[in-house]
């Protein structure tokens, strides 16, 4: 299986770089600058300069990429539309690496975990400009796409515990009743659907076990 991971260099994108060439899959690592990860193959490219060619003969493609600040956050829109261009009706898979903040917390899928009232005013544009991405990217059909959030307490330097517990589009706390995830292990749930998962144009959520 061949693997492209966007944005390699990033926290997460290390990880599930880590995660694939631990497995013996063959990574690609794409980034701006010097390599940083563990994979042998390395494209050196701006995400916004990607084309199709680039990522033609790739089983899957992980978009790892993130912005932070505000005059950044309309990224997460441009940049997943810029992918699902290039990957528009070919085979190849893409799995986001999304965020914790659109998860729904009832049934019927009108509150979301951004709307609570404990949730931090300093991640409330984050949170929004994540959700405006994800719902343009419901709208392609066109795309194999597949939208991975975290737990809401998303570790980076949190310990490999090897499990973790799937989840759809609702919040799932776990046994200790919390929201929480290391890098590590929503590595290991990224890297178990480009193997073996079949969440295509859906959107998962992964959490400690």
């Amino acid at each position: 299986m061949k693997i492209a991971v966007i944005c390699a260099n990033g926290k997460a994108g290390k990880q599930i770089v880590k995660e694939a060439v631990s497995r013996g899959l063959d990574v690609t690592a794409v980034v701006r600058e010097e390599n940083q990860t563990q994979a042998k193959h390395v494209l050196k490219k701006d995400l916004y300069d990607l084309t199709a060619a680039d990522l033609m003969g790739f089983d899957v493609v992980i978009d790892a990429f993130g912005a932070w600040t505000e005059d950044t956050l309309a990224q997460h829109s441009t940049s997943l539309k810029h992918l699902c261009d290039i990957l528009s009706g070919v085979q190849t898979r893409l799995l986001v690496v999304g965020g914790a903040g659109s998860l729904y917390v009832d049934p019927e899928h009108t509150v979301c975990v951004a709307d609570g009232p404990d949730f931090p005013d300093a991640f409330k544009p984050l949170a929004a400009a994540m959700a405006k991405a994800l719902g343009e990217l419901r709208k392609r059909d066109d795309v194999r796409w597949t939208y991975i959030s975290p737990a809401g307490d998303f570790r980076a330097d949190g310990e490999r515990t090897g499990k973790y517990v799937l989840g759809g589009e609702e919040l799932v706390l776990n046994s200790n009743g919390e929201s929480i995830i290391s890098y590590a292990d929503y590595a290991i749930a990224v890297i178990d659907e480009a193997v073996s998962g079949g969440n295509v144009q859906k959107r998962i959520s992964v959490v400690s076990e």
